[in-house]
């Protein structure tokens, strides 16, 4: 049998001890492969390109963010890959002063992938993959939302998660996770204007905060309390759960009635 653990206090330690350790880098490799050698070639002939690896099973290749069209109409209309599943970007303004953005393309006839990864600086704008591939429509969409990256040439570049009026792209990493001051006071400011929010108070943007003496959002079994009533008045006096003998069971109550088996 295995040796028991005791599991007490779980939730007060910490999950990484290291605070500074780095995770390790998934191990690269040359690019190597008929499929993907052929496929660099054609690359190359249209396009410059930065760097070339093999990582995890695929390719990835770096280009230059003005040639990003020119690149993947090459390795669709002539390598074979003509499914785009996933584009996006990934904030290194703290660590770069850029933006990384990738394109991740799929060859259904072979089954290969290969991920195109560009650079842009943080006001730069990049060129709209729309005509090539459909799906863009909504992932440039998305990635401007939340991210403020702006697609030259989109058909309909606008918000597509947050409310148009919103300020600020959840995604970056300056961006507070609860929310900043803005989003704290949005749907009073939106619904009953701002001259109630001494009346309301700021939204509560962390789902998982519980304030016991709240006696509005939280409801405490066994210390029921009146609808906003003034928490410093509150019994701590528990009320016992009362069942009832119609409907409810007391299960830590015994002995239990056994029904008889169905025939």
């Amino acid at each position: 049998m295995r040796k028991y653990t005791p599991k007490d206090n779980v939730q007060a330690k910490a999950k990484y001890t290291d605070r500074f350790w780095v995770a390790p880098r998934t191990p690269r490799s040359p690019v190597e492969g008929e499929h993907y050698e052929a496929a660099l070639a054609k690359l190359k002939e249209s396009v410059e390109v930065l760097d070339a690896w093999i990582e995890l099973g695929q390719m990835l290749v770096t280009i230059r963010p003005e040639q990003n069209v020119d690149a993947l109409r090459t390795l669709k209309e002539e390598c074979g890959y003509a499914m785009c599943s996933e584009l996006s970007a990934v904030d290194y303004l703290a660590q770069d002063g850029e933006f990384e953005i990738f394109y991740q393309l799929l060859n259904l006839g072979e089954a290969k992938r290969i991920c195109v990864l560009t650079r842009i600086k943080e006001n730069q704008a990049i060129e709209s993959i729309v005509p090539l591939y459909a799906m863009a429509k909504f992932a440039e969409r998305e990635m401007y939302d939340m991210f403020g990256i702006v697609v030259n040439n989109h058909p309909y570049l606008k918000r597509i998660i947050m409310p148009d009026d919103w300020e600020g792209h959840p995604l970056l990493k300056t961006y507070p996770l609860e929310g900043d001051e803005f989003a704290s006071w949005y749907e009073v400011d939106k619904i009953f204007g701002k001259e109630y929010r001494d009346i309301i108070g700021p939204e509560l943007r962390d789902p998982a905060r519980i304030d016991r003496y709240d006696t509005q959002r939280f409801s405490r079994i066994g210390h029921e309390v009146p609808f906003g009533a003034d928490p410093e008045l509150v019994d701590e006096t528990e009320t016992p759960i009362e069942y009832s003998s119609d409907v409810l069971v007391d299960y830590n109550k015994g002995p239990h009635k056994v029904l008889d088996k169905r025939k």
